[in-house]
């Protein structure tokens, strides 16, 4: 039997339909790990699925807090590096700080290359949505909460735009058919939960909303993963494990590993070097007993025919050469000198 409009593969008799609101879109584009829930979002929706529902207003505070939300994002993760550099200093002392810091630093990335791509992501699926216009019936209904000083008018605050999102779920809720399940996701306890109270609940003033079944509220995005889980069981983490995967395979590389590869490369352009200068005859012999003793060391560490693979007036070895002088040269600029820099 087929779903909605021809649009659900046969085993399934509803679509889900959500409406997330901004502060749990950002708190999704701020979260390392925030792929695992974009990536099957946009899976359910290509599927036809699971429909976003997206406010025009959603948008509008979208693009509003993206900017200073990047920031803080960054800023945070400089401010732990900042913080985990004082510790080491107080406790292993100046002379051992870079030690520690190299071993530790295995578990904070470099950069923060995450949140622009959750961002940019979450704009592309909002844009993709299903726009909601506010109109009069709508309006109408949030300035009557307002003077009945009903949830989300509960704070000392302006929540029209709150109202206003509310009563647009209203209204999508009241033209759903008997197939249809909606949710409604916030981060926004102060104005959507019940208050001094679990906030997996709506306030009382919104509860009428909410039966638990066709219309669920969820709060943060463990909500969200408690509903989707619920909907989709193990198709919905069958993505998350494939994010997983990923996530995994692509962890940025840490600074210990940078300059550990930076060094294996030194030894190799060095290496190369060595030998020419060598041929050349011009060495005195105290420095030649140092020369040669470095090689050894070079030549038991990574092998002494592939070392030489490099070495030779041909094409290839003239390559070769160069593809192990440009790896040296990228990731010396990543570490901070300048580029082409291959002094050694």
């Amino acid at each position: 039997m087929t779903g909605l409009a021809g649009q659900c593969d046969v085993a399934l008799w509803f679509v889900l339909r959500l409406l997330i609101d901004t502060s749990a879109w950002v708190d999704i584009a701020t979260r390392r790990e925030g792929q695992k829930w974009i990536v099957p979002l946009r899976a359910l929706k290509a599927q036809g699925k699971l429909e976003l529902l997206v406010p025009a207003l959603v948008i509008e505070e979208f693009d509003r807090n993206r900017p200073r939300s990047e920031s803080a994002v960054t800023t945070s993760v400089l401010d732990r590096l900042g913080q985990m550099r004082r510790e080491l200093r107080e406790y292993a002392g100046d002379k051992h700080e870079h030690i520690w810091l190299a071993e530790t630093a295995q578990h904070i990335p470099l950069v923060n290359a995450t949140a622009p791509q959750n961002f940019r992501e979450i704009d592309e699926l909002l844009r993709a949505g299903t726009i909601l216009e506010p109109g009069e019936p709508e309006y109408a209904r949030a300035v009557q909460r307002g003077l009945d000083k009903r949830a989300p008018f509960t704070a000392d605050k302006n929540s029209v735009a709150d109202a206003v999102l509310i009563e647009v779920y209203a209204s999508q809720v009241s033209r759903a058919s008997g197939s249809d399940v909606h949710a409604f996701i916030t981060s926004n306890y102060r104005d959507f939960s019940v208050p001094n109270g679990d906030r997996r609940q709506p306030h009382p003033d919104l509860a009428g909303l909410f039966d638990g079944a066709r219309s669920r509220y969820a709060y943060q995005i463990e909500g969200l993963h408690e509903v989707l889980i619920e909907q989709f069981g193990d198709e919905y983490l069958e993505e998350q494990e494939e994010v997983d995967f990923l996530i995994g395979e692509e962890e940025p590389r840490t600074l210990a590993e940078i300059i550990e590869v930076e060094q294996e490369f030194f030894d190799r352009v060095w290496y190369v070097r060595s030998i020419a200068y060598d041929d050349k005859g011009e060495l005195p012999g105290d420095i030649r007993t140092g020369l040669m003793a470095n090689r050894e060391r070079v030549e038991a560490r990574y092998g002494r025919d592939g070392l030489r693979k490099a070495i030779g007036p041909g094409h290839e070895e003239t390559w070769q050469y160069g593809y192990i002088s440009g790896k040296l040269a990228a990731l010396r600029w990543v570490l901070g000198s300048e580029w082409d820099f291959l002094d050694t």
